[in-house]
């Protein structure tokens, strides 16, 4: 039975969801995480009991909110329910409860995104890191290849000034990931995936408008992103298609990145 298990937070909806569909069908046991709901959907569950991994592959679900100490521990006991620790993705993220200029953003709502979407993932990866460094000191480093990966946006460099403390925690991530990157090299790759406009809740109120700018000419590639293909850019760091980087970012915008006159 393959033991490979990845970890991937805020996963029972869009990107998130996405990413652990994609690490099953590559073979990988999946630790499932989310924050409003006591078990998996059942809409989820009876999706993945036919998933393409296969019967050596398993499941998990951890309801968790990684931007708590508790949350985080939660999550931390059920790693070793799970046995190990392959790959951590980052990638629970919340929107702000209301798009407010920022000469009108409250302290609160600061606060509160900020936990969710830096906090608690700086502090995750910490304590995963841990795991994963004490884990490469009892295995063959080429049968045991962790990966830290950091699901971060475009917002980390693209100013929206109605909703800066999002823009503020995408950055953080972004330096997050050099951080650790940098700490852990030689030992754990660290990497940033930076979707663009992807199909999600999250983008929904405004699809129309991206859509009308894409038709414009917004994008190189004429379309909006799916959460498919953030996920296949995470399918192919956990099976080490990148041995020689970390620290790297890749994007996943569509071209949205590129300088053009």
């Amino acid at each position: 039975m393959n033991d490979r298990v990845a970890l991937v937070t805020g996963s029972t909806r869009g990107i998130g969801l996405a990413i652990a569909r994609q690490l099953l069908q590559g073979g990988f046991n999946v630790v499932f995480n989310g924050v409003s709901n006591p078990s998996l959907p059942k809409e989820i569950v009876s999706s993945l009991e036919t998933h393409p991994g296969g019967s050596d592959v398993r499941y998990w679900y951890i309801q968790a909110d990684v931007s708590s100490v508790a949350g985080r521990k939660k999550i931390m006991n059920m790693i070793h329910v799970a046995g190990r620790i392959d790959i951590l993705v980052n990638n629970s993220g919340i929107a702000p409860k209301e798009r407010r200029e920022i000469l009108d953003l409250e302290v609160d709502d600061y606060r509160r995104l900020m936990r969710v979407n830096l906090e608690g993932p700086f502090f995750l990866s910490q304590g995963i890191a841990r795991i994963m460094l004490d884990q490469l000191e009892h295995e063959h480093p080429q049968s045991y290849t962790p990966r830290i990966v950091n699901i971060s946006s475009i917002s980390a460099y693209t100013a929206s000034t109605n909703r800066g403390e999002y823009c503020i925690s995408k950055a953080g991530i972004s330096m997050m990931t050099k951080l650790f990157a940098a700490r852990l090299a030689g030992s754990i790759p660290v990497f940033e995936i930076r979707p663009g406009i992807i199909k999600t809740d999250m983008t929904r109120a405004v699809l129309e408008k991206y859509e009308a700018l894409v038709e414009e000419g917004l994008l190189p590639i004429k379309r909006l992103g799916e959460p498919r293909d953030v996920a296949e850019a995470v399918l192919a760091i956990a099976k080490n298609h990148f041995p020689y980087s970390t620290g790297e970012v890749i994007n996943v915008d569509g071209g949205f990145h590129l300088r053009r006159l």
